[in-house]
């Protein structure tokens, strides 16, 4: 039985990981998702929020993407992703700011056009934290 799968998480900007791991767990549109070696082939859309890689080692990294896609074959797991980067890259600071910015708009809505550029902030700033919260809890502080 096969126990690591290479796995690529790509951004439109660049190659974030590449590599071998044991485990990938991500939010697809309909829940979350462990995907494991020998995993059935499978096309996703994935939500904004954490992606966690579960290296051989059992030591763990953890992403946030934007959204974006993930496909899985026999022997690879492909992420594409709108927007990527390393949860220990993420400016805990700003996301809450954004985060707080993004309630407000949602408070002073004045169009349904409004509404949709403030629901995608506020869900972008939620999941930004709930990230840096996921790499809190894997580093045990």
């Amino acid at each position: 039985m096969e126990t690591s799968v290479y796995c690529d998480i790509v951004s439109a900007d660049e190659s974030l990981f590449s590599g071998v791991v044991r485990m990938v767990v991500a939010t697809g549109s309909i829940g979350e998702m462990g995907i494991t070696p020998g995993h059935a082939p499978l096309l996703s859309h994935l939500k904004p929020g954490p992606v966690r890689l579960v290296m051989e080692n059992e030591e763990e990294q953890v992403f946030y993407l934007s959204g974006g896609y993930i496909e899985v074959q026999p022997n690879n797991i492909a992420i594409l992703a709108d927007t990527a980067v390393r949860a220990g890259d993420i400016d805990e600071a700003s996301a809450a700011e954004a985060l707080k910015s993004a309630e407000q708009a949602m408070a002073n809505l004045s169009s349904e056009i409004d509404y949709s550029k403030a629901a995608i902030m506020l869900a972008e700033a939620t999941a930004q934290l709930r990230t840096v919260q996921t790499l809190r809890k894997k580093l045990g502080s």
